[in-house]
């Protein structure tokens, strides 16, 4: 289990090279109070004057120490290889390959890293220092120094410095991999420890928490922490180990850590000796490698799940960037043709990548024919914006001056266009709906199906602009198309379609019908060919004997006829007054009309052109409604579909475009590069955990 350190550490300098932080690994982070003896306590650990020293706010930069213990053979052959004259020696990320022997220097390195990066102020940072320590006399351990924490603001330091130095310490704290060392002075109130209270906050179990109680010499006289290390006045499930730090006269008269540990051993058998084989800084150096030791075996299943995962993600990561263009000309053509077919498959739904939220490509324009488009028409009334006075003044208009023995075709044909023309608007609507749902298909094919294509914007710019403008080409001549459509049903009315001579056929039998119905009705004293006789005359000279009155034809519609049944009302002027003798008569001075009814004459006309329109109506908005789809299909989306490679590459496949076209976006191979250094860093860190299981230390 000793081997399991080693390996997380192995793990860290995996990670450290590409200089992320996606993998939380187990270490040991201290926390504590400005002067509580953070420091002191881990250069006890170190065995070394490694750390910046001061009043007030030292430790500004998180100071993540690797701990790695070397034996006699392993020491040997690295001094051989490195040209190193030391048992002991440093290295930091942030240097590279530099060895450093000499632990002042390190020293200055961390005090110099650290204004580099927070200034020369009291300012913090949450960029951390990475420093490996190897030498003979540690174990093997990775331990997090933080700032401490503060309430007040000193000299040029920010306000809310007590917020960032809290928020830094619960980031790092926070991580369920790792143990918390609270640092507490045992010459303060145990109950008040900020180091405990924060500790609790992530940790409320204590699970992960292990207390050190510092500065044992320097409590009152006649008082000890005998209570407090026996866990009396606040329990800590991990163990509070007490230790005795170098005071600022020792570091300053250069006492070593290793007089010191002496001193602290004599001190601890004299005030403490129950508790002086489980107190002291060699307990705490071996207490805290077996919590890590253990802490490592047991987030290792969950450490080797969360890294293949990562694994697999980058994975994906990196082949969505592509690899790096080597043959552009092919690298063009690939990503031309990839793009049509993409298109297309969107239009005929067999795309990858198919939308759930929303329709998309084929079946979108499949709604628009049907459902939009189909709808539409058929809320188009065959008789809509067509009035009684229309019917009728079409009628009077198609006869001339003389009057009419039947209804005039004409009249017929003049009203049906009228009404066939409003059809046109919702064609020509269609044709505009689909063309918009051909240019939406563009952005779904580059947002879902085509990502690489994100690697070159201006490839992307320039397929998207041949497609507009191949969309753009073809929309003014599908309108051509369905103008031609109604056109052509304007063109000729034909009368004797099928649908509407049956139509024909029906509407004259229920007029036959009602005939012998009021031929039926009649008094048995009238004879039925006088009846017959006076019908047909009405019938047909129903204009002569309706045309009485003067002015326009409003004015000579027949009055008189109110006792009709089942009359319609029309607008009917007042007869002018007589002109005075001597003045000229105006026939148009007509007044404003005011309403009358409609001879059955009038009513009947009206019906019978009414019961046409509609009829005939129906018919051509069915034939426009097929014939729509199908023009826009073959003019607009399967001749896009059909053209669109041939298109592309006549476009954008010149030699000259190459460069220009296959540039990369600017952080595009900065990206690649990353994702790839991550995958590598990820793939190792699996193959060490493989390891650990062949060696049969998990």
């Amino acid at each position: 289990m000793e081997a399991l350190i080693p390996v997380i550490n192995k793990l860290q300098d995996v990670f450290n090279t590409v200089g992320a932080d996606v993998i939380q690994l187990p270490q040991i982070v201290v926390v504590g109070t400005q002067s509580s003896g953070k420091s002191s306590v881990l250069e006890s650990l170190v065995g070394r004057d490694v750390l910046p020293r001061g009043t007030g706010i030292v430790t500004r930069r998180p100071l993540i120490f690797q701990l790695v213990h070397v034996d006699t053979e392993d020491r040997r052959k690295t001094t051989e290889e490195n040209g190193i004259d030391g048992e002991e020696w440093g290295k930091f990320l942030h240097t590279k390959n530099k060895i450093y022997t000499n632990f002042e220097e390190i020293r200055q390195e961390i005090e110099a890293e650290t204004e580099r990066i927070s200034g020369i102020n009291k300012g913090i940072s949450d960029e951390p220092i990475h420093l490996k320590v190897f030498s003979p006399n540690v174990v093997n351990l990775t331990l997090v120094d933080l700032p401490g924490i503060t309430k007040v603001p000193v000299g040029d330091q920010p306000k809310d410095i007590e917020i960032q130095i809290r928020e830094l310490i619960v980031k790092y704290i926070s991580n369920p991999n790792s143990i918390i060392l609270a640092v507490t002075a045992a010459n303060t109130d145990m109950a008040t420890s900020e180091a405990l209270k924060v500790a609790r906050e992530v940790d409320p179990d204590g699970r992960r928490t292990l207390a050190v109680v510092t500065k044992l010499d320097l409590m009152d006289a006649g008082t000890d922490a005998m209570d407090i290390l026996m866990g009396r006045v606040i329990p800590v499930k991990l163990g509070i180990i007490g230790v005795v730090n170098r005071s600022q006269l020792d570091i300053n008269q250069k006492k070593t850590v290793a007089d010191a540990i002496r001193d602290e051993y004599a001190f601890l058998q004299k005030k403490y000796p129950s508790l002086a084989n489980r107190s002291g800084t060699k307990y705490l150096a071996r207490t805290l490698n077996r919590l890590l030791m253990h802490h490592i075996r047991d987030c290792l299943p969950e450490l080797k799940t969360r890294i293949n995962v990562l694994a697999a993600q980058y994975q994906s990561l990196l082949n969505s960037y592509g690899e790096p263009v080597e043959d552009q000309s092919a690298t063009l053509l690939q990503l031309i043709t990839k793009f049509a077919a993409e298109y297309c498959h969107t239009i005929e739904g067999t795309a990858k990548y198919i939308e759930t939220a929303e329709l998309c490509g084929g079946a979108r324009i499949c709604y628009i024919f049907h459902e939009t488009f189909g709808r539409t028409l058929e809320s188009v009334d065959p008789l809509g914006g067509l009035t009684t006075i229309d019917v009728l003044t079409a009628i009077r208009n198609a006869t001339g001056p003389r009057p009419a023995l039947f209804v005039p075709e004409v009249s017929f044909e003049l009203l049906v266009k009228r009404q066939v023309k409003r059809l046109e608007e919702p064609s020509l609507r269609c044709v505009e709906l689909v063309h918009e749902e051909m240019q939406r298909i563009i952005q779904h094919c580059s947002n879902y199906s085509t990502q690489e294509l994100l690697r070159f914007p201006k490839l992307h710019d320039a397929i998207v602009e041949v497609v507009t403008s191949l969309l753009r080409k073809r929309l003014p001549v599908t309108n051509d198309m369905v103008h031609n459509l109604v056109a052509i049903e304007l063109a000729y009315i034909n009368t004797k379609h099928p649908d509407f001579a049956d139509a024909c056929g029906l509407m004259n039998h229920n007029i036959e019908e009602q005939r012998r119905n009021r031929m039926r009705d009649l008094p048995s004293a009238v004879p039925r060919d006088k009846a017959a006789a006076g019908s047909g005359q009405s019938a047909a000279s129903g204009d002569q004997t309706d045309s009485g009155g003067t002015g326009n034809w409003r004015g000579m519609l027949k009055r008189g006829e109110d006792s009709m049944a089942g009359d319609r009302t029309v607008l009917q002027g007042p007869l002018p007054s007589s002109p005075q003798k001597g003045h000229a008569v105006n026939l148009l001075d007509v007044p404003v009309p005011v309403s009358r009814k409609l001879s059955a004459r009038e009513q009947r006309d009206c019906e019978v052109i009414e019961r046409l329109i509609k009829s005939y109506f129906l018919i051509v908005r069915k034939n426009i409604q097929d014939s729509v789809p199908k023009a826009v299909m073959h003019f607009l989306v399967n001749h896009v579909k059909d053209c669109l490679q041939s298109e592309l590459v006549g476009q954008l496949y010149k030699s000259a475009l190459l460069d220009d076209l296959l540039t990369e976006s600017e952080d595009m191979a900065q990206r690649r590069n990353e994702a790839a250094d991550m995958l590598k860093a990820l793939q190792k860190a699996s193959q060490v955990i493989a390891e650990i299981r062949e060696t049969h230390l998990w």
